[in-house]
């Protein structure tokens, strides 16, 4: 898969799947590991970034949350050996399951316990590796019909944070600026936030509001232009954020909600479900796309590596 992307500038995110984690704590794993799996890809393939798990706290398995740090620090370690630390950064993407509080978003803290234990020292080694903290916000998944509109950028009333005097006219800037509350509690407010999945379904269960494809073309289509505006949040203004929408693909096997298979870009037989301006084969789609080079169309199709 690594060798497809070849010569194409590309930038690609590799994750070591979650129950790899405890053996990459290993230094000599690691560092097998960073031998096999990226070593002969560079630099034909342009990897920017290693991602150890995915949402790891949420898991609640106490073998895999213990590990994550450490992990982390180890497998920095073995890049820094191939002199490769500078080039390829280390993270772990986190759903919003990692807050106790989000509402208002400048009331947002992290869960107690991980707080201090785990998301203190991972913040610290990301501001040490100049890395980012990589989230998962899901409007979608935080929507009623009561404000689908809010969640989908259209025009609203807002939610007014009274503690900061800030009107949120969409639930995207609300959830980052929860997060980014929830680290300046910390002391990590400099610490840089991406949007590691994002996106909407285009189908799903019977009575399911606002899920079709007009729908996730609208969303996924509003926020490429407002992550690449450079106007942020209220929390944190004058800003662009670097972004992954989910997914490339539908996956017509997973296991779950009708709308759980159905984030794709494509069918599984490569029909496109809708477009969002970045399927056309065309110099202006090729323009526009360079311009918003913070929103990545390879839309979380991590590559999923497994250490030999």
């Amino acid at each position: 898969m690594l060798i497809a992307f070849a010569h194409t500038k590309i930038a690609i995110t590799v994750t070591v799947p979650n129950e790899q984690i405890p053996h990459l704590n290993n230094l000599s794993f690691a560092q097998q590991f960073v031998k096999t799996n990226i070593v002969p890809f560079i630099p034909a393939t342009n990897i920017v970034r290693i991602l150890v798990g995915n949402e790891v706290i949420s898991t609640a398995n106490k073998l895999l949350i213990v590990n994550l740090v450490p992990a982390m620090q180890t497998l920095h370690t073995a890049l820094v050996g191939e002199s490769l630390d500078l080039r390829i950064k280390v993270s772990t993407p986190h759903s919003l399951g990692i807050l106790s509080t989000s509402s208002p978003p400048s009331t947002g803290k992290f869960r107690q316990g991980y707080d201090i234990h785990v998301l203190q020292p991972l913040l610290s080694f990301l501001r040490s590796t100049n890395s980012l903290f990589m989230i998962n916000p899901y409007p979608f998944f935080g929507c009623s019909a009561d404000t689908l509109d809010y969640a989908l950028f259209r025009p609203n009333s807002g939610v007014f944070d009274d503690n900061t005097q800030l009107n949120y006219t969409n639930m995207l800037d609300g959830q980052l600026d929860s997060i980014f509350s929830a680290m300046k509690l910390l002391g990590f407010s400099d610490v840089e936030i991406a949007i590691a999945e994002t996106g909407w379904p285009s189908k799903g269960d019977e009575g399911q509001v606002g899920v079709d494809a007009e729908s996730a073309a609208e969303y996924n289509g509003k926020l490429m232009k407002h992550v690449t505006s450079g106007v942020g949040t209220p929390l944190m203004p004058n800003r662009t954020f670097e972004t992954y929408i989910f997914s490339l693909f539908n996956e017509d096997l997973k296991p779950g909600p009708i709308c759980e298979r159905n984030f794709g870009l494509f069918g599984p037989d490569m029909t496109p479900v809708y477009n969002i301006g970045v399927l056309r084969p065309t110099v202006a789609a090729a323009a526009a796309a360079n311009k918003h080079h913070n929103i990545y169309m390879l839309i979380v199709m991590y590559i999923c590596l497994i250490s030999l």
